[in-house]
C-alpha cells in the first residue's frame, strides 16, 4: 500500500478518461493500481465521467465511489484546483498544441508532476521555454511523450547504452516495426505538426537559445539518417520524422552515462524494398496533404479522435524496436517489444509512468525532463514487470 502524501489528498488524477486512450488508461489503473491508490477522474462532462466510472466499477466494485472532478482546459482556475490537490496529473487531452498548455502551466506552478502522450515537438519545445524554469523552482517534473511516443525508444536507448557500458563516443540506431493502428489522437497531432513546419522550427530555435548545453563539454544529438539496407538487422530503413530521436538525444544530453559524444538515428524498418518505397510514398503523401487545408480537414474528418479498434483487433497488434549500439569497439543489439502500440501498451506506459513518479525512488529531477532522465531504471523495471520486454540479442 502506498504511503500517503498528506500534503495532497490525491495521488493521481486522470484528465481525459472519457476519450478512448484515456479510458484504457483508467481501466489499466483500475486493474493494476496498488491497493490504497487515491485517484480521481477529471473532465468537463459529468455524464461522460459517470459512464467511465461505471465501467471501472465493473472491474473493481470499490470504484463506484471514485471521485469525479469537473475541469476544463478553457477554465484555468479549474485546472489549478486539480493540480493543487494531486501529486501527479495524467492527461490524454490532445492535440496538445491546441489544448495542452493550460494544464502544463497549472502543474508547473503547483509543483505537481505531469505526464502526457504528446508526439508534438513544437508543443514540447514551447512548454520548455514557457514553463521549465517555473517547474524547476517548484519541483514539478513535466514529462512529455509517455506512450509509444517515446518510451520504447527513450528507455530502449538507455537500456542499450547500459549494456554497451562504453567510456568513449557512442552511436545508437533505433529501428521500429509494428502491426497495429495508430490512434486518432496521434494522427490529428501528426497532421497538425506537419502543417506547421515554420512554427516548429521557430519553437526549436527558441528552445536552443535558452536551454543549457550538456555539462563537461559533452554532446548529444539526433542525426537524420538516410534510406538504406541494414546488413546487420536485415531490414530496409527509412528515417522517421517523429519526436522520438529528439527525446532520446535530450536524455543523452542529461545523463553522463551516454558518454562524451552520443549520436542517435531513428528509422522505420521493412523486410523488402517494395514496402520501404510504399511507406515513403505514403508518408510523403500525408505530409503534402497536411500543407493543403481542404485535404488536411478531409483526412482529419475521416479519422476521429477518441475512437479506436476493438479488443480483438488490439490483441493481434504488436511492436518491436531494435537498437544497435556501438562504442569502444563493441556492438550491442537489443530489442524492446510488446503488444498493441497505439492503444493498449500506450495506456500501460502512461499509467506506469504516473505510478512511478508517485511512488518510486527516482533520481532527483525537476523541470521538463525525459522518461529516462526522470525515472530511468525504476520505470524500466515497472514496464518489464508489466510485460514489455527489454532483451539483449546475439
Amino acid at each position: 500500500m502506498p504511503t500517503p502524501d498528506k500534503s495532497r489528498d490525491l495521488d493521481l488524477v486522470v484528465f481525459g478518461a472519457t476519450g478512448f486512450t484515456g479510458g484504457l488508461t483508467a481501466e489499466y489503473l483500475a486493474e493494476h493500481g496498488p491497493d490504497g491508490l487515491r485517484w480521481a477522474l477529471a473532465g468537463r462532462s459529468p455524464e461522460k465521467l459517470e459512464r467511465v466510472r461505471a465501467r471501472l466499477a465493473a472491474i473493481d466494485p470499490a470504484l463506484e465511489k471514485l471521485e469525479l472532478i469537473h475541469a476544463d482546459v478553457t477554465d484555468p482556475a479549474s485546472l489549478a484546483a486539480v493540480a493543487a490537490r494531486t501529486r501527479v496529473v495524467i492527461t490524454t487531452v490532445g492535440p496538445y498544441l491546441e489544448h495542452g498548455e493550460p494544464l502544463v502551466a497549472a502543474c508547473a506552478e503547483a509543483g505537481t508532476d505531469y505526464v502526457d502522450l504528446t508526439g508534438e515537438p513544437e508543443f514540447v519545445d514551447r512548454m520548455y521555454v514557457a514553463h521549465h524554469a517555473t517547474a524547476e523552482r517548484t519541483g514539478a517534473r513535466i514529462v512529455h511523450a509517455c506512450g509509444f511516443d517515446s518510451i520504447p525508444h527513450d528507455l530502449g536507448a538507455l537500456f542499450t547504452v547500459q549494456q554497451l557500458a562504453a567510456s568513449g563516443p557512442v552511436t545508437v540506431r533505433g529501428v521500429v516495426r509494428a502491426s497495429g493502428m495508430f490512434s486518432g489522437g496521434t494522427f490529428h497531432s501528426a497532421m497538425n505538426a506537419m502543417s506547421r513546419p515554420k512554427q516548429m522550427k521557430d519553437a526549436s530555435s527558441a528552445r536552443r537559445r535558452v536551454e543549457p548545453k550538456p555539462a563537461g563539454g559533452r554532446s548529444s544529438r539526433a542525426v537524420a539518417g538516410k534510406p538504406h539496407r541494414d546488413g546487420q538487422l536485415g531490414f530496409w530503413l527509412l528515417p522517421m520524422p517523429t519526436i522520438d530521436p529528439f527525446v532520446v538525444a535530450r536524455s543523452g544530453a542529461a545523463l553522463a552515462s551516454y558518454g562524451p559524444k552520443f549520436r542517435y538515428s531513428h528509422f522505420a524498418g521493412t523486410k523488402t524494398l517494395r514496402y520501404a518505397a510504399g511507406g515513403a510514398a505514403g508518408v510523403g503523401a500525408i505530409a503534402l496533404s497536411a500543407q493543403v487545408k481542404p485535404l488536411r480537414n478531409l483526412l482529419l474528418g475521416r479519422i476521429k479522435q477518441g475512437e479506436g479498434p476493438d479488443e480483438r483487433k488490439r490483441e493481434k497488434s504488436w511492436f518491436t524496436v531494435d537498437f544497435v549500439g556501438e562504442g569502444d569497439g563493441r556492438t550491442v543489439h537489443s530489442r524492446v517489444s510488446g503488444g498493441d502500440p497505439g492503444y493498449g501498451e500506450t495506456a500501460k506506459m502512461l499509467a506506469e509512468s504516473a505510478l512511478c513518479l508517485a511512488f518510486d525512488d527516482n533520481p532527483t529531477t525537476a523541470g521538463q525532463v525525459t522518461t529516462a532522465q526522470a525515472m530511468g531504471d525504476q520505470l524500466l523495471a515497472r514496464l518489464q514487470a508489466a510485460g514489455i520486454r527489454f532483451d539483449v540479442l546475439p
